[in-house]
């Protein structure tokens, strides 16, 4: 029920066919090794080198962003706690209003 917010269209995802990460980041790996040996000139500073490493450093940002379950929202805790009242005053006094 979104009582707060509005609803956002779906992100688009494009899957690449030609594409393989794990070629890329075992060449990234090699890369670094022949650095720390010497064999390569160090390498320039990118802000693309520091992206996302907060979020990788701590483990509970990193679960949130690993998790794709969506967390309630603030209307939807409100409607809960006012139900819960409701619910008490109504055992309590044996009215709901």
């Amino acid at each position: 029920m979104a009582l707060f917010t509005t609803r956002k269209p779906r992100g688009f995802q494009h899957n690449y066919i030609y594409y393989d990460p794990r070629k890329e980041k075992l060449a990234q790996i090699e890369e670094k090794a022949k650095r720390d040996l010497g064999l390569l000139p160090p390498k320039e500073f990118t802000p693309e080198d520091i992206r996302g490493k907060f979020v990788g450093a701590t483990k509970h940002l990193k679960r949130r962003k690993e998790s794709k379950r969506k967390r309630l929202s603030n209307g939807a805790i409100i409607l809960i706690i006012i139900g819960l009242l409701l619910l008490a005053k109504y055992l309590y006094t044996g009215s709901l209003f």
